[in-house]
């Protein structure tokens, strides 16, 4: 087959273009070429800007066009308006976000989604959605990730846990072991991207781990493992997180406070998907990959986008000791 990719180059793009290549296909690269513009093997790439270059792609046809990088409806609009002639599917990298997490509930991919206000990142990501598939209808495949971790992250969000359990010491960890978690690895996500476009698949998926597949406290465990650091583990109590200003999800990654209102993110129904062919990889391979890439990324504790400073651990650290 012969795939394009709107975006492609930093973190889930590139990673569906791997697995496009190791499954045999032609992949194009559409972008403005500044992540990452050095040209890649087996891959094309054409710059432009898709707000205002999609002549560029004029005059040629796809077996299925990726967008990764879709988070305006008039972005949707006018990309679904220029390749509804080009292109037998449309594969639209949506969120899990799309619903509403505030409900506490099982999300599924028919749990209402948000709507208001429009330019939110949910509410926006929900009218794109709208818009590919009122014109691609069967030809349109739609895709909720949960939250993506892997080699390549720009985030943080999770690269977070191996970084800092493999600097040692004592590690402020959120509540308790049992703590649910749900994320998806970008290869698994990938994999399951191309198998979609493979079978022709026209299906809306809600995709990131089975629910209770995953806890904190195996992903703190299994960095321990992976890194060999002798890490402790000192789990601080939700009260005392909230009354610290500690924020669920940026400031301890993956964790979901019960009171923050989007517990549902981590309580995501994926049966859909699994049936599909969606597979969920060993969580120590997500961990040692994550882990080998930060490394060689240079990546320390202290200079990442997400999670606690060393200094701000040390006070929250000292006061949960002054507590007990």
């Amino acid at each position: 087959m012969n795939v394009l990719i709107l975006g492609g180059t930093r973190f889930l793009g590139r990673h569906i273009a791997d697995a496009l290549i190791e499954h045999g296909h032609t992949v194009t690269l559409f972008n403005r070429g500044v992540s990452d513009p050095v040209a890649r093997e087996r891959i094309g790439q054409i710059h432009g800007d898709r707000e205002r270059d999609l002549s560029l792609l004029a005059g040629r046809m796809w077996d299925a066009v990726v967008d990764t990088c879709c988070y305006r409806p008039q972005t949707a609009q006018r990309s679904s308006r220029f390749f509804d002639d080009c292109t037998a599917r449309y594969v639209f990298v949506s969120t899990i976000s799309v619903h509403d997490l505030s409900a506490e509930a099982i999300i599924t991919e028919e749990t209402p989604q948000m709507r208001e206000p429009r330019e939110e990142y949910g509410p926006a990501k929900a009218l794109c959605e709208t818009i590919v598939r009122s014109t691609f209808r069967h030809r349109a495949t739609i895709v909720r990730p949960g939250l993506i971790v892997g080699p390549y992250d720009p985030t943080d969000r999770f690269t977070y846990w191996p970084v800092r359990v493999d600097a040692g010491g004592d590690v402020l960890a959120p509540v308790a072991p049992s703590e649910p978690a749900q994320f998806i690895d970008v290869r698994d996500l990938s994999q399951f991207i191309v198998h979609t476009i493979e079978m022709h698949d026209g299906g809306t998926y809600n995709v990131t781990s089975p629910r209770g597949h995953f806890t904190i406290g195996e992903v703190l465990e299994t960095c321990a493992r992976v890194s060999g650091s002798g890490a402790r583990f000192v789990w601080a109590d939700e009260q005392f997180l909230k009354d610290n200003d500690v924020s669920p999800w940026m400031d301890l990654p993956l964790w979901v406070g019960a009171n923050s209102g989007a517990r549902s993110i981590v309580n995501a129904d994926v049966r859909r998907a699994l049936t599909a062919g969606l597979t969920i990889r060993p969580l120590h391979q997500t961990v040692r990959d994550t882990l080998a890439w930060a490394r060689a990324s240079g990546k320390r504790w202290g200079d990442l986008k997400a999670g606690l400073s060393p200094k701000r651990e040390g006070e929250l650290l000292q006061r949960l000791t002054m507590r007990a």
